[in-house]
Protein backbone atom coordinates (compact mmCIF):
# COMPACT_ATOMS: atom_id res chain seq x y z
CA UNK A 1 0.00 0.00 0.00
CA UNK A 2 1.10 3.65 -0.55
CA UNK A 3 2.92 5.81 2.14
CA UNK A 4 0.43 7.56 4.08
CA UNK A 5 0.92 10.02 6.64
CA UNK A 6 4.41 9.79 8.44
CA UNK A 7 5.78 11.15 12.00
CA UNK A 8 6.57 14.33 10.21
CA UNK A 9 3.26 15.13 8.86
CA UNK A 10 1.49 14.58 11.46
CA UNK A 11 4.19 16.71 14.01
CA UNK A 12 3.43 19.44 11.34
CA UNK A 13 -0.17 19.74 11.08
CA UNK A 14 -0.67 19.23 14.89
CA UNK A 15 1.72 21.99 14.99
CA UNK A 16 -0.63 24.11 12.90
CA UNK A 17 -3.54 23.25 14.35
CA UNK A 18 -2.23 24.58 17.67
CA UNK A 19 -1.21 28.21 15.73
CA UNK A 20 -4.46 27.92 14.53
CA UNK A 21 -3.00 27.97 10.82
CA UNK A 22 -5.43 24.72 9.68
CA UNK A 23 -8.48 24.97 7.79
CA UNK A 24 -10.76 21.68 8.00
CA UNK A 25 -12.94 21.15 5.03
CA UNK A 26 -15.46 18.70 5.39
CA UNK A 27 -17.26 16.09 3.05
CA UNK A 28 -20.13 13.71 3.44
CA UNK A 29 -17.91 11.01 5.03
CA UNK A 30 -17.24 13.40 8.10
CA UNK A 31 -21.35 12.62 8.58
CA UNK A 32 -21.26 8.73 7.86
CA UNK A 33 -23.71 7.05 10.05
CA UNK A 34 -25.66 10.18 10.74
CA UNK A 35 -27.04 11.33 7.46
CA UNK A 36 -28.02 9.13 4.80
CA UNK A 37 -25.83 8.53 1.78
CA UNK A 38 -26.24 10.15 -1.42
CA UNK A 39 -26.23 7.04 -3.33
CA UNK A 40 -29.14 5.79 -1.44
CA UNK A 41 -31.30 8.91 -1.64
CA UNK A 42 -30.78 9.07 -5.10
CA UNK A 43 -32.15 5.34 -5.71
CA UNK A 44 -34.80 6.08 -3.64
CA UNK A 45 -35.47 8.99 -5.69
CA UNK A 46 -35.36 6.88 -9.27
CA UNK A 47 -37.33 4.51 -7.83
CA UNK A 48 -40.52 7.22 -6.61
CA UNK A 49 -39.91 9.21 -9.51
CA UNK A 50 -39.45 7.43 -12.66
CA UNK A 51 -35.80 8.35 -13.11
CA UNK A 52 -35.10 6.45 -16.59
CA UNK A 53 -31.74 6.01 -16.60
CA UNK A 54 -30.80 2.65 -14.84
CA UNK A 55 -27.22 3.18 -15.09
CA UNK A 56 -26.84 6.51 -12.90
CA UNK A 57 -29.98 5.88 -10.63
CA UNK A 58 -27.56 6.43 -7.59
CA UNK A 59 -26.29 9.36 -8.70
CA UNK A 60 -27.25 12.43 -6.65
CA UNK A 61 -26.45 15.08 -8.72
CA UNK A 62 -27.81 13.35 -12.05
CA UNK A 63 -31.36 12.39 -10.23
CA UNK A 64 -31.69 15.84 -8.65
CA UNK A 65 -31.62 17.00 -12.19
CA UNK A 66 -34.08 14.68 -13.62
CA UNK A 67 -36.56 15.46 -10.44
CA UNK A 68 -35.53 19.88 -11.24
CA UNK A 69 -36.85 19.39 -14.73
CA UNK A 70 -39.34 17.12 -13.84
CA UNK A 71 -40.89 19.31 -11.04
CA UNK A 72 -39.52 22.50 -10.80
CA UNK A 73 -35.63 24.14 -9.63
CA UNK A 74 -36.28 23.99 -6.37
CA UNK A 75 -38.21 20.29 -6.02
CA UNK A 76 -35.23 18.02 -5.28
CA UNK A 77 -33.98 21.17 -2.94
CA UNK A 78 -37.29 20.91 -0.97
CA UNK A 79 -36.64 17.16 -0.95
CA UNK A 80 -33.29 17.32 0.38
CA UNK A 81 -34.12 19.63 3.01
CA UNK A 82 -37.69 17.40 4.13
CA UNK A 83 -35.41 14.26 3.99
CA UNK A 84 -32.19 15.85 6.33
CA UNK A 85 -34.92 17.07 8.66
CA UNK A 86 -35.45 15.99 12.56
CA UNK A 87 -32.29 13.77 11.92
CA UNK A 88 -30.70 12.80 15.07
CA UNK A 89 -27.27 14.73 15.63
CA UNK A 90 -24.09 12.90 16.21
CA UNK A 91 -22.98 13.01 19.79
CA UNK A 92 -20.06 15.42 20.15
CA UNK A 93 -18.89 14.20 23.43
CA UNK A 94 -17.57 10.60 21.55
CA UNK A 95 -14.51 10.32 22.04
CA UNK A 96 -13.56 10.84 18.57
CA UNK A 97 -16.87 12.08 16.49
CA UNK A 98 -15.22 14.45 13.78
CA UNK A 99 -17.37 17.90 14.35
CA UNK A 100 -16.26 17.55 17.86
CA UNK A 101 -12.48 17.09 18.06
CA UNK A 102 -12.23 19.55 15.51
CA UNK A 103 -14.65 21.57 17.47
CA UNK A 104 -11.93 20.90 20.17
CA UNK A 105 -9.07 22.49 18.24
CA UNK A 106 -10.88 26.05 18.26
CA UNK A 107 -9.70 27.45 14.72
CA UNK A 108 -11.22 30.30 13.24
CA UNK A 109 -12.38 28.92 9.75
CA UNK A 110 -13.92 25.21 8.96
CA UNK A 111 -14.96 25.39 5.38
CA UNK A 112 -17.70 22.42 4.55
CA UNK A 113 -19.40 21.20 1.35
CA UNK A 114 -22.21 19.70 3.51
CA UNK A 115 -25.53 20.81 4.27
CA UNK A 116 -25.75 20.48 7.64
CA UNK A 117 -25.20 22.59 10.82
CA UNK A 118 -23.27 19.75 12.51
CA UNK A 119 -19.97 22.05 12.96
CA UNK A 120 -21.89 24.58 14.26
CA UNK A 121 -23.69 22.37 16.57
CA UNK A 122 -20.36 20.71 17.89
CA UNK A 123 -18.92 24.40 18.41
CA UNK A 124 -21.40 25.63 20.24
CA UNK A 125 -21.71 22.68 22.61
CA UNK A 126 -18.06 23.79 23.13
CA UNK A 127 -19.00 26.84 24.65
CA UNK A 128 -17.69 28.67 21.28
CA UNK A 129 -19.97 31.31 19.41
CA UNK A 130 -19.62 30.07 15.86
CA UNK A 131 -20.95 32.35 12.68
CA UNK A 132 -22.49 30.61 10.14
CA UNK A 133 -22.11 31.72 6.27
CA UNK A 134 -22.61 30.34 3.06
CA UNK A 135 -21.26 31.17 -0.51
CA UNK A 136 -22.80 34.03 -2.57
CA UNK A 137 -22.94 31.75 -5.56
CA UNK A 138 -25.62 32.89 -7.41
CA UNK A 139 -27.57 36.05 -8.05
CA UNK A 140 -30.37 35.31 -5.48
CA UNK A 141 -27.63 35.04 -2.70
CA UNK A 142 -25.57 37.87 -3.43
CA UNK A 143 -28.48 40.43 -2.56
CA UNK A 144 -29.05 39.24 0.85
CA UNK A 145 -26.56 40.68 3.41
CA UNK A 146 -24.10 38.94 4.75
CA UNK A 147 -21.00 39.21 7.70
CA UNK A 148 -18.49 40.05 4.74
CA UNK A 149 -20.31 43.41 4.19
CA UNK A 150 -18.47 44.36 6.85
CA UNK A 151 -15.17 45.36 5.15
CA UNK A 152 -13.49 44.91 9.13
CA UNK A 153 -14.81 41.59 9.52
CA UNK A 154 -11.59 39.28 10.88
CA UNK A 155 -11.78 35.62 11.23
CA UNK A 156 -11.19 34.83 15.13
CA UNK A 157 -11.02 31.54 17.12
CA UNK A 158 -13.16 32.78 20.15
CA UNK A 159 -16.22 33.20 16.90
CA UNK A 160 -15.03 31.13 14.69
CA UNK A 161 -16.73 31.21 11.10
CA UNK A 162 -18.22 28.13 9.50
CA UNK A 163 -18.32 28.84 5.70
CA UNK A 164 -20.63 26.42 3.58
CA UNK A 165 -19.28 26.24 -0.27
CA UNK A 166 -22.10 24.48 -1.30
CA UNK A 167 -25.02 26.06 1.02
CA UNK A 168 -27.04 24.64 3.86
CA UNK A 169 -30.29 23.32 4.83
CA UNK A 170 -31.84 27.12 6.57
CA UNK A 171 -31.13 28.69 2.96
CA UNK A 172 -33.18 26.79 0.09
CA UNK A 173 -31.01 29.02 -2.73
CA UNK A 174 -28.22 28.18 -1.33
CA UNK A 175 -27.86 24.36 -2.35
CA UNK A 176 -25.88 23.16 -4.99
CA UNK A 177 -27.17 19.76 -5.86
CA UNK A 178 -28.03 18.79 -9.34
CA UNK A 179 -25.48 18.53 -12.26
CA UNK A 180 -26.40 22.19 -13.27
CA UNK A 181 -26.29 23.48 -9.80
CA UNK A 182 -22.58 22.34 -9.55
CA UNK A 183 -21.99 23.94 -13.17
CA UNK A 184 -23.14 27.40 -12.17
CA UNK A 185 -20.83 27.13 -8.84
CA UNK A 186 -18.05 26.35 -11.53
CA UNK A 187 -18.67 29.08 -13.75
CA UNK A 188 -19.86 31.62 -11.25
CA UNK A 189 -16.53 31.33 -8.59
CA UNK A 190 -14.02 30.98 -12.23
CA UNK A 191 -15.80 34.45 -13.44
CA UNK A 192 -15.61 35.91 -10.14
CA UNK A 193 -13.01 35.00 -7.58
CA UNK A 194 -14.25 37.69 -5.10
CA UNK A 195 -17.44 35.22 -4.66
CA UNK A 196 -14.84 33.40 -1.82
CA UNK A 197 -14.85 36.42 0.84
CA UNK A 198 -11.27 37.69 1.00
CA UNK A 199 -11.02 35.95 4.38
CA UNK A 200 -11.64 32.70 3.08
CA UNK A 201 -9.18 32.86 0.13
CA UNK A 202 -6.50 34.22 2.63
CA UNK A 203 -7.16 31.06 4.54
CA UNK A 204 -6.97 28.45 1.55
CA UNK A 205 -3.41 30.13 0.61
CA UNK A 206 -2.05 30.72 3.93
CA UNK A 207 -2.92 27.59 6.38
CA UNK A 208 -2.83 23.78 6.15
CA UNK A 209 -6.24 22.56 4.36
CA UNK A 210 -7.29 19.36 6.37
CA UNK A 211 -10.05 17.40 3.99
CA UNK A 212 -12.27 15.12 5.98
CA UNK A 213 -14.79 12.98 4.70
CA UNK A 214 -14.23 12.72 0.52
CA UNK A 215 -13.89 10.27 -1.99
CA UNK A 216 -12.41 11.10 -5.42
CA UNK A 217 -15.19 9.84 -7.38
CA UNK A 218 -17.60 12.30 -5.99
CA UNK A 219 -18.54 15.01 -7.47
CA UNK A 220 -18.42 17.47 -4.65
CA UNK A 221 -15.11 16.98 -4.02
CA UNK A 222 -14.21 17.33 -7.80
CA UNK A 223 -15.45 21.01 -8.06
CA UNK A 224 -14.23 22.00 -4.37
CA UNK A 225 -10.84 20.94 -5.79
CA UNK A 226 -10.88 22.44 -9.14
CA UNK A 227 -12.09 25.49 -7.73
CA UNK A 228 -9.46 26.23 -4.93
CA UNK A 229 -6.86 24.77 -6.70
CA UNK A 230 -5.98 28.36 -8.09
CA UNK A 231 -5.24 29.57 -4.35
CA UNK A 232 -3.32 26.65 -3.72
CA UNK A 233 -1.13 28.02 -6.53
CA UNK A 234 -0.88 31.27 -5.23
CA UNK A 235 0.39 30.30 -2.11
CA UNK A 236 3.83 31.66 -0.86
CA UNK A 237 3.95 29.57 2.12
CA UNK A 238 4.01 26.36 0.24
CA UNK A 239 2.11 25.23 3.59
CA UNK A 240 1.71 21.13 3.86
CA UNK A 241 -1.97 20.10 3.13
CA UNK A 242 -3.23 16.76 4.65
CA UNK A 243 -6.06 15.18 2.96
CA UNK A 244 -8.14 12.14 4.38
CA UNK A 245 -9.99 10.37 1.41
CA UNK A 246 -11.82 7.04 1.43
CA UNK A 247 -10.87 4.43 -0.43
CA UNK A 248 -12.21 5.09 -4.67
CA UNK A 249 -14.28 1.54 -4.33
CA UNK A 250 -14.25 -1.67 -1.89
CA UNK A 251 -15.38 -4.21 -4.33
CA UNK A 252 -11.66 -4.40 -6.79
CA UNK A 253 -8.83 -6.45 -5.27
CA UNK A 254 -5.90 -5.06 -3.32
CA UNK A 255 -3.25 -4.65 -6.13
CA UNK A 256 -6.17 -2.20 -8.09
CA UNK A 257 -6.37 -0.45 -4.80
CA UNK A 258 -2.93 -0.22 -4.24
CA UNK A 259 -2.07 0.85 -8.36
CA UNK A 260 -5.05 3.74 -7.89
CA UNK A 261 -3.62 5.18 -4.75
CA UNK A 262 -0.06 5.13 -6.04
CA UNK A 263 -1.27 7.20 -8.84
CA UNK A 264 -3.53 9.70 -6.77
CA UNK A 265 -0.33 10.14 -4.48
CA UNK A 266 1.58 11.61 -7.34
CA UNK A 267 -1.40 13.34 -9.08
CA UNK A 268 -2.00 15.13 -5.36
CA UNK A 269 1.74 15.64 -4.60
CA UNK A 270 1.70 18.32 -7.32
CA UNK A 271 -0.74 20.50 -5.61
CA UNK A 272 1.38 19.58 -1.98
CA UNK A 273 -1.41 17.46 -0.73
CA UNK A 274 -0.41 14.22 1.04
CA UNK A 275 -2.95 11.73 1.44
CA UNK A 276 -3.85 9.50 4.31
CA UNK A 277 -5.55 6.59 3.58
CA UNK A 278 -8.55 5.51 5.89
CA UNK A 279 -12.05 6.74 6.57
CA UNK A 280 -12.49 9.59 8.76
CA UNK A 281 -12.54 7.19 11.61
CA UNK A 282 -9.61 6.13 11.48
CA UNK A 283 -8.04 9.23 10.92
CA UNK A 284 -9.99 11.04 14.12
CA UNK A 285 -8.98 8.28 15.92
CA UNK A 286 -5.31 8.92 15.17
CA UNK A 287 -4.94 12.51 15.62
CA UNK A 288 -6.75 12.58 18.82
CA UNK A 289 -4.01 10.17 19.85
CA UNK A 290 -1.26 11.82 18.44
CA UNK A 291 -3.20 15.18 19.94
CA UNK A 292 -3.15 14.03 23.26
CA UNK A 293 -0.13 12.95 23.44
CA UNK A 294 1.50 16.83 21.98
CA UNK A 295 -0.12 18.82 25.12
Amino acid sequence: MPDTLNDKDWERLIGRIKEGKCTPILGAGACYGHLPLGADIAKEWSAKHGYPFKESEDDLPKVAQFLAVDQDAMFPKEKIVEKFQNLKQPDYNELNEPHGLLADFGLPLYITTNYDSFMIQALQNRKYKPIQEVCRWNSILRKKQSVFDDRNFKLSRETPLVYHLHGNLDELASIVLTDDDYLDFMVSISKDADIIPPVVQEALAKTSLLFIGYKLADINFKVLLRGITGYLEKSLTRSHISVQLVPVKENVSQAEKDKAQAYLDEYFKKIDIKVYWGTSRNFTNELRERWEKSK
